[in-house]
C-alpha cells in the first residue's frame, strides 16, 4: 500500500561522487534540485515528539512514479564545484582523507522502505522527516536506489500494515518507524523476512536482533552531560523531571551516571506532566520553607543586638528571601515543552539561584521557546553543535520554506546511509557488518555509529545558553570514535 500523494522516490540523475570505506560523510550539500512544496502546506512541526495513542488511518495505494529533480545532474555538478565537504575516506583522521569515485557499474536495483506518521497527530513531524529523506535521496542516491515511503498513522496497526506492503514490494531495509510501539509491532515480521530496521525511536528496549536505533537516547545524553559537569567541578546533583516514563527513566539514569562519575546524587523531584503541582514541588525541592525560616530567625536575632557588627550583618540580609544554600550545585531539567516553561520561572522564585546552581538539560531544550527562557541562561545541554546542522537547516529552509523539526536529521542520515551502503556495494548491503561499522558515520547531526546490539552512539557537544536563543559550544563533540584493535577495520 502506497501513501496517497507519496509515491516511491527514485533518482534518475547522475549521483554525487561518494566514497565509502568503513565510514562516510553524510553531510548536507548545497543543492537546488528538489522543488519546494507549497508553503501553505507547511508549518513548523510541534516542539516535541509524543507517544500517545494515535488514530487508525486508512492507507490508499496510488500508482508508482519516479521522482526526477529538475536539471538534477547540473545541480549536482555545481554542488561538487562549490567545494562543500562530501566524503571523508577515514573518519578517524579527516586530515588524511581522500575523495574518490564510488563504483557506478553493475549495480542492482535496491528498494528501501520508509515508515513515517504521515497522517494523524504526528503528521507534521512525519512530513518533515519525509522532506529530509528526499534531500538525502537527491544528495546521495544513484539511479538504482528507490525509497518507498509508507504511512503508519503513528500507530502499531498502521506500522504493521505498512511493513507488510513494503516486504511484499521487495524492501531490503526499513527506515523508521518513529515510535517505540510501532517498532515493537513490526520487528517480528521484519526479522522473519531477514530485513533489518533502522528506527527513529529512542527506546533502547526495542533495539537489538536486527533493530538499530538512530534516535538520540537519553542515557548517552545524561552520561555525556554528567561527565562534563564532573570535569567542571560540579559534585552534587539533583533532578527535577516530569512524572512520566521519560522523566523517571532519566532520573534513574542520572543517579547511575552521577555515582559512576564519583558525584553525589542529592535529590529528585517529579511534577505532574501538565505542571499543575509545580509550585509545591519546586518549593519543596528548594527547601524553601526551612531556608526562609532560617532567614527570619537570623534577622530577629541580629535585630535584638545593638553592636555595629550585628547591624552590618543585618544589612547584608536585606533583599534576601532565604538563608543557606540548596543541597545541590547542579540541577537536571529533562523537559522542554509548554508545561516546562511554567516550571522554569519557579526556580529563581524559590531561590534556586542560577548563579550558584548550574541548570542542565537534554536535547529537549533544543527549541526556540525553551532557549529563550532567561532563567536558563548559563545552563548546559547536550546536542550537536549548531554549525554541524547549519548547512542542513539552511538547505531545508530554502527548499521547503520552513524550519525543520530537530528530529528531521534522523531521516536524512538514515536515507543517506542506506543509499551510500547500496552505492558502495552495488546491491542491497544492509547486514550487521555494514550497519555496525566500528568507525561509524558522519551525518547531518554529527558522527554516529551502531553497537552490535543496535544501540546508537553519537558524538555529542555540550552547549551553553549564552543569551536568548544564543548558544555556544563549551565542550565540542569528538571528531572520531575510538576503534579498538580487536574490532575489524574492514580494510
Amino acid at each position: 500500500m502506497f501513501v496517497a500523494g507519496y509515491p516511491a522516490l527514485r533518482m534518475r540523475t547522475r549521483p554525487l561522487a561518494f566514497l565509502i570505506a568503513l565510514s562516510f560523510v553524510l553531510a548536507a550539500c548545497q543543492s537546488g534540485s528538489l522543488p519546494p512544496r507549497s508553503a501553505e502546506d507547511k508549518t513548523s512541526p510541534a516542539a516535541e515528539q509524543t507517544s500517545a495513542a494515535q488514530e487508525d488511518t486508512a492507507i490508499v495505494e496510488p500508482p508508482v512514479v519516479e521522482s526526477v529533480p529538475e536539471d538534477g545532474a547540473a545541480a549536482q555538478e555545481q554542488t561538487v564545484a562549490q567545494g562543500e565537504q562530501l566524503v571523508l575516506a577515514e573518519l578517524p583522521d579527516a586530515a588524511e582523507a581522500e575523495i574518490e569515485q564510488a563504483p557506478l557499474a553493475d549495480s542492482a536495483d535496491v528498494r528501501v522502505g520508509l515508515l513515517l506518521p504521515l497522517s494523524g497527530p504526528l503528521a507534521r513531524e512525519g512530513a518533515a522527516l519525509l522532506d529530509a529523506a528526499q534531500l538525502a535521496l537527491f544528495d546521495v542516491a544513484d539511479e538504482h536506489f528507490t525509497l518507498e515511503p509508507r504511512d503508519t498513522g503513528g500507530t502499531a496497526q498502521g506500522a504493521v500494515q505498512a511493513v507488510e506492503g513494503l516486504l511484499m514490494a521487495g524492501a531490503t531495509l526499513l527506515l523508521g518507524p518513529l515510535l517505540s510501539e510501532e517498532v515493537s509491532a513490526v520487528t517480528l515480521k521484519a526479522r522473519a523476512a531477514g530485513v533489518n530496521i533502522v528506527a527513529f525511536s529512542t527506546d533502547t528496549e526495542v533495539a537489538g536482533d536486527g533493530v538499530y536505533l538512530l534516535g538520540h537516547t537519553s542515557r548517552q545524553q545524561i552520561e555525556r552531560l554528567v561527565g562534563f559537569a564532573r570535569e567542571s567541578g560540579l559534585t552534587r546533583f539533583a533532578v527535577l523531571a516530569p512524572s512520566n516514563p521519560y522523566g523517571r527513566a532519566v532520573a534513574g539514569q542520572t543517579r547511575q551516571a552521577v555515582r559512576a562519575a564519583g558525584g553525589e546524587f542529592a535529590r529528585v523531584a517529579f511534577y505532574a506532566p501538565d505542571a499543575s503541582d509545580a509550585d509545591e514541588v519546586v518549593r519543596s525541592l528548594a527547601d524553601y520553607d526551612r531556608r526562609h525560616g532560617a532567614l527570619v530567625a537570623q534577622r530577629k536575632a541580629l535585630s535584638q543586638r545593638d553592636d555595629e557588627i550585628s547591624k552590618r550583618a543585618l544589612r547584608r540580609l536585606e533583599g534576601l528571601d532565604t538563608l543557606g544554600e540548596v543541597a545541590f550545585d547542579a540541577l537536571l531539567l529533562p523537559d522542554g515543552g509548554e508545561s516546562f516553561r511554567q516550571v522554569v520561572p519557579l526556580l529563581p522564585y524559590y531561590d534556586i539561584d542560577p548563579l550558584k546552581v548550574r541548570f542542565l538539560g537534554t536535547g529537549l531544550w533544543d527549541n526556540p521557546e525553551t532557549l529563550a527562557e532567561p532563567t536558563l541562561i548559563g545552563g548546559w545541554y547536550v546536542g550537536p553543535p549548531p554549525e554541524t546542522r547549519a548547512g542542513f537547516i539552511r538547505r531545508f529552509e530554502n527548499t521547503y520554506g520552513y524550519t525543520p523539526h530537530r528530529i528531521a536529521t534522523l531521516a536524512y542520515d538514515a536515507t543517506a546511509l542506506a543509499a551510500a551502503l547500496a552505492r558502495r556495494a552495488g546491491r542491497a548491503a544492509f547486514g550487521a557488518e555494514e550497519l555496525a561499522s566500528p568507525r561509524g558515520f558522519l551525518g547531518a547531526g554529527g558522527i554516529f555509529r551502531f553497537s552490535a546490539d543496535g544501540l546508537p552512539e553519537r558524538g555529542l557537544a555540550v552547549l551553553e545558553i549564552a543569551g536568548r536563543n544564543d548558544v555556544t559550544v563549551v565542550s565540542p563533540p569528538p571528531e572520531r570514535f575510538a576503534v579498538s584493535k580487536a574490532e575489524p577495520s574492514g580494510e
